[in-house]
């Protein structure tokens, strides 16, 4: 397959979502260190007793001592990798710090979309250097801007059909139960900005009435339209720009639900569509 991907291709797209994706993890990567993340792993904590009990004595523990040292690399790694210092011993570093929440996160799906992100630049035959962008055409990373391209698309598509088959997205009624929800204990959670949901649409639109369910089923069902119609829209030229202006207000509009969980997944789908360009 990789001998057919040898036409010219502008190596800047992926020097550009190379900068994107540093960028990203380093932001994630400082915010880790906040709400109970350096903490993790302390002596007589509960995060300290299931590592023990999930991996054992010896390797609980490793991992206990390496966690901190590990925040610290990666973090800088991160930021190396934006700024295009040795981009691709960067990458491994950042591959490997996001690698380890693997170990403890609960629903680590952001994690795998930064691997398999992550592992579509590793391919890449130029990764820049620097804030500088090489526009001149090469074939260096057409094969790694493909795979970019692939794994953003299936992952649109495999999203679009899992809200499309379950009954309770497409009826509007998950999205209405979860603002109804938000709408009454939005005052209890115990970190501020979990959430960034404007007050106007809470209040309008959480209170589980049947306006409210059909509302949200309109939402539904445009979001699923979106994410099916997404990846071809950004491949096509003409329409590119307005693809990626939905593409942005519709991944702004998911990061409003849950800041900092989808930070990472918006942050990096948004910068794959530089892989669609050209």
């Amino acid at each position: 397959m990789t001998s057919g991907f040898r036409s010219p291709t502008d190596p800047g797209r992926l020097q550009m979502f190379r900068i994107v994706y540093g960028t990203v993890l380093a932001v994630r990567f400082t915010l880790s260190f906040g709400q109970g993340g350096w903490r993790r792993f302390a002596p007589e904590s509960l995060s300290l007793h299931l590592a023990l009990q999930r991996f054992g004595p010896r390797r609980g523990r490793l991992l206990a001592d390496a966690y901190r040292p590990l925040l610290i690399v990666r973090t800088a790694a991160a930021l190396a990798l934006a700024a295009g210092l040795t981009p691709r011993l960067s990458l491994l570093l950042v591959l490997a710090g996001a690698a380890m929440e693997l170990l403890y996160l609960k629903s680590p799906s952001a994690v795998r979309f930064t691997l398999l992100t992550g592992a579509c630049l590793m391919a890449a035959g130029d990764l820049g250097h620097g804030l500088t962008i090489d526009h001149h055409p090469s074939t260096a990373n057409t094969w790694a801007q493909a795979l970019l391209v692939l794994v953003t698309t299936d992952l649109y598509w495999n999203s679009a059909v899992q809200k499309w088959r379950s009954r309770q997205f497409r009826s509007g009624l998950f999205l209405a139960q979860w603002m109804h929800a938000y709408t009454q204990l939005k005052d209890r959670v115990p970190y501020r900005r979990q959430h960034a949901v404007p007050a106007a649409v809470h209040r309008r639109t959480g209170n589980l009435t049947t306006r409210d369910i059909h509302l949200w089923r309109l939402v539904a069902v445009t979001v699923i339209t979106a994410e099916i119609a997404l990846p071809v829209l950004l491949l096509i030229s003409a329409t590119t720009p307005y693809a990626i202006a939905m593409g942005i207000g519709m991944h702004v509009a998911f990061t409003c639900l849950k800041p900092r969980q989808l930070l990472t997944f918006s942050g990096l789908t948004v910068g794959t569509y530089a892989a669609f360009i050209g």
